[in-house]
């Protein structure tokens, strides 16, 4: 992910409900701070661009080296949401997580009531293996993980 794709995916905008987790600080404060994508060194090992066949980025994923596991942050372009390209867009970035972590499994993390990313994730491969509670900016939170099985 370049510098240029990140101040780009922290100026997206959600519609609501999902405005409530995904969205992120202005760019000037997150690489001020250097947070998540604003850090540089972060940005280079743990995050990766999507792009479309026409060079666009379409969204980003976080690959998060985990003990045993890779963990999956995923983030799609807002005006791409709800319009039945999560299927494809996930496996993308699961084959790119393979391939860098052939030997650990990949999963993920994703709030109880976000039906439809939990409906693209189930289509995609992952199953749950867990749900849990845990605290958010907002409070707690009831959490599912979600482990890759496909293949």
């Amino acid at each position: 992910m370049s510098r240029e794709q990140a101040r780009m995916c922290s100026s997206w905008t959600y519609v609501p409900p999902y405005d409530r987790i995904y969205g992120w600080l202005p760019w000037d404060q997150m690489e001020a701070l250097g947070v998540e994508f604003g850090d540089p060194d972060i940005r280079s090992q743990q995050y990766i661009s999507v792009l479309d066949a026409e060079g666009s980025l379409s969204g980003f994923a976080q690959l998060f080296p985990m003990i045993n596991v890779v963990r999956l942050g995923i983030g799609m372009r807002p005006d791409l949401c709800g319009n039945g390209m999560g299927k494809s867009f996930v496996q993308t970035i699961v084959r790119e997580a393979r391939i860098r972590y052939p030997d650990l499994p990949v999963d993920l993390e994703v709030q109880d009531w976000n039906e439809r990313a939990i409906r693209t994730y189930l289509k995609s491969g992952f199953e749950i293996t867990d749900t849990y509670e845990k605290q958010t900016p907002e409070g707690l939170g009831r959490f599912h993980c979600m482990v890759y099985e496909g293949d």
